[in-house]
């Protein structure tokens, strides 16, 4: 069901007064795999009793971080996991304004960098293993659930994924949506103007009949209970069946500035649609763009992306709707919080 903006304006502009209470700790680390070569980054954000002095984490030249304890004990009894997972060309810090801000509120939130698809990592050969992603959030589950003493002990019933962008697939992929690789080659000669036909032609992900049989695979981890997803992409190749059969309540959030690219109309509301009506919601942010998701930019952060590889400092731009990038997130924050929340306690009745 669609939700109107201006019904959920009160709610969603909460602020986050709530944020102080918990101190949070901060931990990063390099997951192997004596499988693979393909180590993970991760960085974990949990509540903790700490009154230890707090540091900037993730915080640059461009991006706003967010203050944390490195290294902090964690606080006692059971909290709700949440594991977030970048878009093309991101990395574990751009969604550092969630992961603060749910910590704050009892959460252990875990990212990761995606080889081959983050920032510093864009290895061809890395980027093709596509059905890579979601493993890589499985690996991050069981990291966190098995090291209590590291991070806090997980409540197992409460694991959700968020992902933005090409992290929404992802999310949707751990949930046990199904991609079909010929469906959307086909949809891509239809809508060629489409980011995710760009990212997906770029990566080729499909290009030998082992590697679509994998990408094509079931993926999903049972222990993820619900997840969301942030202006999502490659929607349009996952297939019809696994969507209306999608067994976990799922958010999905739209950025509602016009985009050529990454239209809510093809991608996000397409998606909702496809969904299970009594376990899915649709929000559409009309102020919000793409980039809304990503941390804050500093003060001339759009001119010094700009320099630095023409065409980024678009990263920096939200919509005319006169509220900040801040302002927008505390709304994100809010509803993922409120879904969340409404989603385990529908479970437990």
């Amino acid at each position: 069901m669609k939700i109107a903006f201006g019904a959920l304006l009160l709610t969603c502009l909460t602020t986050l007064a709530l944020a102080d209470e918990t101190p949070v700790g901060f931990q990063s680390s390099i997951l192997t795999d004596s499988n693979s070569d393909r180590s993970l980054e991760m960085a974990v954000w949990y509540p903790s009793a700490t009154t230890a002095a707090t540091q900037l984490i993730g915080d640059d030249v461009a991006f706003v971080g967010a203050s944390a304890v490195r290294n902090a004990p964690p606080a006692a009894g059971k909290h709700p996991l949440l594991v977030l997972s970048h878009g093309y060309r991101g990395n574990w810090s751009n969604q550092i304004w969630l992961a603060s801000a749910l910590a704050h509120r009892g959460y252990i939130v875990a990212a990761i960098n995606h080889p081959g698809t983050t920032t510093h990592d864009r290895s061809p050969q890395a980027a093709a293993q596509l059905w890579q992603r979601p493993v890589d959030l499985r690996r991050v589950i069981d990291r966190v659930t098995t090291q209590p003493e590291k991070f806090g002990l997980v409540a197992n019933d409460r694991i959700a994924v968020v992902g933005h962008s090409l992290g929404g697939w992802t999310a949707l992929e751990i949930a046990g949506a199904r991609f079909d690789p010929d469906r959307f080659a086909l949809d891509c000669k239809a809508h060629p103007q489409l980011a995710s036909c760009t990212v997906y032609e770029t990566i080729n992900p499909a290009s030998t009949s082992k590697s679509k049989a994998a990408l094509a695979a079931d993926l999903r981890d049972k222990r993820v209970s619900a997840v969301v997803t942030l202006d999502l992409g490659l929607s349009r190749g996952l297939t019809d069946e696994s969507l209306a059969a999608l067994p976990v309540p799922t958010l999905v959030i739209a950025a509602g500035v016009p985009s050529r690219e990454l239209p809510a109309e093809l991608e996000s509301a397409n998606l909702a649609k496809r969904l299970p009506a009594a376990t899915s919601r649709y929000v559409e942010i009309s102020d919000a763009s793409h980039f809304s998701f990503l941390s804050m930019c500093k003060p001339g952060a759009q001119k010094l992306l700009e320099d630095d590889v023409p065409g980024d400092g678009i990263i920096c731009l939200d919509g005319d709707g006169g509220r900040s990038r801040g302002v927008i997130q505390q709304q994100i924050t809010s509803l993922i919080a409120e879904f969340l929340q409404s989603s385990y306690k529908e479970a437990s009745l």
